[in-house]
């Protein structure tokens, strides 16, 4: 954070340096949008083959295979979840939230995917549609699904409040995670990792450049749907904060359950086939050779 008053003077030449126009660190007039039409023409006559609520104040884990889509839908009140992803059969290859962000801005939205962790860096998921595109940005800079949170932790609380807090999303991952795979509680832990924060409203101070949160503009049956492009475990947790107006560690906000449904098309979308290696030969440049 940002000093109020600086130790230091502005140099004479201060405002033009200010004025230097900034480049995109990753264009990707390279990496084509995806057409989402066959994606949606997919959906006609698909079957629902799953479906899973997590409780408020949890966390629960759900299995998508490769080719199926998945939805998260409010269906009770305002509430924000942070979602985890792994690759089913490997879950070192898991959602790199730092890259995503890098890649399509620090919120997404539909026909924005969501890459893996290095060294495999290659789509896990689609985000095919979302209710809730309509928000864009407001004025205070805030927006909807972020990809710049990490997820609220029981440590964080603990440095910053005292006391020890079992529900932060965090902890709900970890053992959402540890009863599917059968892993102990600290393996399991090791493979949480920083979340779309779905439905959340958040953004950075223009002042300060803190994150900042603020109530979700979610209602009972917004969705947000994706398209997986491998087998996929799934962790969701319903965040303690409910709608996050106020905190996202408590057990006063008012929290409601969310819905996790998965569907099977009856056809594959047209060109569409499942995630590929990144391609990079690791033994020009990495300590590890393949």
């Amino acid at each position: 954070m940002k000093p109020d008053q600086p130790d230091h003077a502005a140099p004479t030449d201060a405002e033009a340096r200010k004025a230097v126009k900034p480049v995109i660190c990753y264009p990707v007039s390279s990496l084509p949008r995806p057409d989402l039409a066959p994606y949606l023409a997919a959906r006609v006559g698909w079957k629902r083959v799953a479906e899973v609520l997590v409780p408020a104040r949890e966390a629960r884990c759900f299995d998508v295979p490769a080719g199926h889509f998945f939805r998260i839908t409010s269906v009770e009140g305002p509430q924000v979840g942070d979602l985890n992803l792994w690759n089913a059969d490997d879950l070192t290859e898991r959602f790199f939230s730092g890259k995503t962000r890098a890649l399509h801005g620090t919120h997404l939205s539909a026909g924005d995917r969501m890459w893996s962790a290095l060294p495999y860096l290659r789509e896990m998921a689609l985000i095919t549609e979302d209710t809730l595109d309509w928000y864009g940005f407001d004025a205070f800079g805030g927006s909807v699904h972020d990809v710049i949170g990490t997820r609220c932790d029981p440590y964080t609380s603990n440095l910053l409040s005292g006391g020890q807090y079992h529900h932060c999303c965090h902890s709900n991952l970890t053992r959402a995670l540890a009863e599917r795979t059968g892993l102990p509680l600290g393996q399991a832990e090791a493979h949480v990792h920083d979340v779309l924060n779905v439905f959340m409203c958040t953004g950075f101070t223009r002042d300060t450049g803190q994150y900042f949160m603020k109530a979700s503009p979610v209602r009972p049956g917004d969705f947000i749907e994706f398209f997986a492009a491998m087998d996929l475990i799934g962790g969701l947790s319903a965040c303690p904060g409910g709608d996050c107006s106020s905190e996202h560690s408590s057990d006063q906000a008012a929290c409601f359950p969310l819905l996790v449904e998965v569907f099977r098309p009856l056809a594959l979308p047209e060109g569409w086939h499942t995630a590929v290696s990144n391609g990079y030969d690791r033994s020009h440049g990495a300590a590890v050779t393949v």
